[in-house]
């Protein structure tokens, strides 16, 4: 039986899915907005380049879930649901973004 994900994480599930191992983190914003506030260990991925890139992070989910994430989980619900309307299934977006991230994960990543 195969379990059915749904759209969004919060980000304290992402923290644990990310500390067991489990997770790969997905930036969808935009390059100068990645370079104000980051989170560790996520990779790049503006929301424009994802479809050049969906070769890849079909591969990265063949091996861990993805967890997108932007500035407050909008854009990155739009990439989820795009994802997985190309068979990418094994991906949510972390709700509230990093925004909410930085008020109850981690509160030195700066807000902007």
């Amino acid at each position: 039986m195969r379990l059915t994900l749904g759209f969004e994480i919060s980000p304290p599930e992402a923290k644990q899915k990310l500390d067991a191992g489990e997770a790969i983190l997905i930036d969808v914003r935009e390059p100068g907005e990645y370079t104000i506030a980051r989170i560790d260990g996520a990779e790049l991925v503006p929301m424009g380049s994802v479809p050049q890139e969906l070769q890849h992070l079909e591969g990265l989910a063949d091996d861990k879930l993805l967890i997108v994430y932007c500035h407050h989980g909008i854009r990155s619900l739009n990439v989820v649901s795009w994802l997985r309307s190309r068979g990418v299934e094994n991906c949510v977006s972390m709700a509230g973004g990093i925004d909410l991230w930085t008020s109850l994960v981690d509160p030195s990543v700066p807000r902007y």
